[in-house]
């Protein structure tokens, strides 16, 4: 039986940066922040972390700075996927030589592969990494999705444990999770649909909201876990609005943008990505005070 990765609440964490790069000083106290509001693992360098414009330095002293500061407080997923499988076998070597627990592996993105190319992808990936796999499915981002066939294919393989599914659509996650037959963990890439994907067996969430609210987040899930399900689905219902905000621009824009009212990162973002409309800010930092979130800008 594979080992589940984390139950509950994954960040995917933005990576505070400047005009000369990450700034460690921050992305060290966000990480304390994270683990002291009770976050069950954190994820490095994925989309919100703005991997797509780190450098491979940056990218890989990113995943062993967030390794050391966790100092094994909670499990870290580093993200190494890419549309080139030498370069991910590459990122998946720092990070099971780091020490991350896990690696988030996106499906390639531009040269959108075949799913055959994927079944070879991500078995190549998982015969030569010490750590297990999660699999990111997010086809809005990337032109190719991962269908359930493909899921049942690869869940054999005893380094490939769980699935991020962002796909958004339900009954394709259905099938999938009837033909994998317990082989592979669920968990919701998408912030509004937690306690549905949970209901189909989701161990819970990899999730952008918990930046901002990571106590809220959990919430969500430990009521779930607890048996409350009325109090969870009213959980997700009454966030459903800042989940909207925090997806009104791109991810990570918006997210970013809460952060640094909550004086957690600069005002910084790397193009192509550029700075959150005035008129969407106020309205997501009005739905942030509202859920009681202390701002600092």
């Amino acid at each position: 039986m594979k080992k589940t990765i984390f139950s509950g609440v994954a960040t995917a964490l933005i990576t505070p940066m400047n005009e000369k790069g990450i700034d460690y000083d921050k992305f060290g106290t966000l990480i304390d922040w994270q683990i002291e509001e009770g976050i069950n693992a954190l994820v490095i360098c994925g989309t919100t972390g703005e991997s797509s414009t780190l450098g491979d330095d940056e990218h890989r002293d990113a995943i062993t700075f967030a390794v050391k500061r966790a100092a094994g407080r909670v499990p870290i997923i580093a993200g190494t996927g890419s549309n080139d499988t030498a370069y991910a076998l590459d990122l998946t070597k720092c990070a099971c030589d780091s020490g991350a627990d896990a690696a988030l592996v996106v499906t390639p993105y531009y040269n959108k592969a075949t799913q055959k190319g994927l079944i070879q992808m991500y078995t190549q990936i998982a015969d030569k990494s010490s750590i297990p796999l999660i699999l990111y499915n997010v086809p809005s981002r990337t032109g190719v999705n991962i269908e359930p066939s493909t899921y049942a294919a690869l869940a054999d393989h005893p380094n490939i444990a769980a699935i991020k599914e962002a796909n958004g659509n339900i009954s394709k996650i259905v099938e999938t999770m009837s033909l994998v037959n317990g082989k592979l963990d669920l968990y919701s890439g998408n912030d509004d649909q937690i306690v549905p994907l949970m209901s189909l067996g989701a161990k819970g969430v990899i999730s952008v909201l918990s930046n901002v609210a990571p106590r809220q987040t959990l919430e969500i899930c430990n009521k779930f876990f607890a048996g409350d399900i009325k109090g969870s689905a009213e959980c997700q219902f009454r966030l459903h609005p800042l989940i909207d905000a925090l997806f009104s621009e791109v991810n990570p824009i918006p997210v970013k943008a809460a952060m640094h009212a909550m004086g957690f990162c600069d005002s910084f973002i790397r193009l192509p990505l550029t700075d959150m409309d005035e008129t969407k800010k106020a309205k997501m930092l009005d739905l942030m005070r509202k859920e009681g979130i202390a701002l600092k800008v």
